[in-house]
């Protein structure tokens, strides 16, 4: 007659059996997905973008080291660095290419894959540059997000000279390198011409150019500066606000984050925003979305700061029209 076994000893072999049983194919683990983040810029200087741009894929369901990995790659505001970074991505490979965060990088990056989805965000017309075949149907393994940039130069300088109505030479720092510095010099020229003020275009294509270009400003008496929308600026931030304010030449900026360094006043989009749609877009990829179903978003939420600490320290008086404009001020 065969002896059962006790409940202790029945427990302890079903658990030596389940032990070699099998995994079913829906308990089998998946790899975790891999996101390429190709940026233009520096990890420093694009810390709080890239908490923004994890914030969106949250909302999708996604926390970074949870249930999917980004590999990061930047170029350190090195142009040229970009298609072989973009080759790695593709390379290790990674489900999607994201944090694409100027139209180099963009058309880097489709340069190397038309299969790997790619998620940018650009201050530029997608279109213009081949990126898509039209912003409400991408048609092919990019889409993203397009923001103001070049449309609100105009506006821009307007709030500079409203300031600074006295300064008769308005300089401009562009970087060449940009595939949209062409526009943004007309459109910027245009703008000072409407105005009557002299423009002085003055081009910088790395930080070492900074200190020749604020010599030029000093020997030709700029009374005011007006700084083009550029990932090498972005990074620069610090820097170009720390000798706009050695030299005390009252500024404006495309970004908030340089008014907060201690800049004087900005005028653009929030790239916080920007970089959080890439996130919600990233995360509808990953669950299965297309990009050439996915529309360009359009981001158009802009902001206007102004840095009255700044303003004081440049003896400048804000008009109260200026002041009741702002979307911010920092006192």
């Amino acid at each position: 007659m065969t002896a059962f076994p006790g409940r202790r000893e029945f427990i302890t072999l079903l658990g030596g059996a389940t032990a070699s049983w099998p995994l079913g194919a829906g308990a089998q683990q998946t790899a975790m997905p891999v996101i390429g983040f190709l940026s233009s810029g520096s990890h420093n200087a694009y810390a709080n973008f890239v908490s923004a741009f994890r914030q969106g894929l949250s909302e999708g369901g996604y926390i970074e080291g949870r249930n999917i990995k980004i590999e990061y790659r930047w170029a350190e505001v090195q142009p040229h660095r970009l298609p072989a970074l973009a080759a790695e991505l593709v390379r290790l490979p990674v489900a999607v290419i994201a944090g694409v965060n100027s139209t180099a990088a963009a058309l880097a990056a489709k340069a190397e894959t038309s299969t790997i989805p790619i998620v940018f965000g650009i201050g530029a017309d997608p279109a213009k540059f081949g990126l898509v075949s039209s912003i409400n149907r991408p048609g092919g393994n990019l889409t993203g997000v397009s923001f103001l940039a070049n449309q609100l130069l105009a506006k821009r300088f307007e709030l500079l000279h409203e300031l600074v109505s006295a300064a008769s030479v308005i300089a401009l720092l562009v970087n060449p390198s940009d595939p949209n510095a062409e526009s943004d010099t007309r459109e910027v020229q245009t703008a000072a011409s409407a105005l009557g003020r002299k423009l002085l275009v003055v081009k910088a294509t790395s930080a070492n150019d900074f200190d020749a270009a604020f010599t030029v400003f000093v020997q030709q008496s700029v009374g005011a500066l007006f700084i083009d929308i550029d990932p090498l600026f972005t990074t620069q931030r610090e820097g170009l606000v720390a000798l706009t304010s050695r030299h005390a030449i009252p500024s404006s900026y495309s970004l908030r984050d340089f008014v907060t360094a201690g800049g004087l006043m900005s005028y653009g989009t929030s790239l916080q925003d920007v970089y959080r749609q890439e996130g919600i877009y990233t995360a509808r990829i990953l669950n299965g979305e297309k990009a050439a179903d996915l529309p360009v978003h359009q981001s158009t939420k802009v902001e206007f700061v102004l840095n009255l600490r700044t303003a004081k320290a440049l003896g400048l008086d804000v008009p109260p029209t200026l002041l009741a404009r702002a979307d911010e001020v920092i006192e």
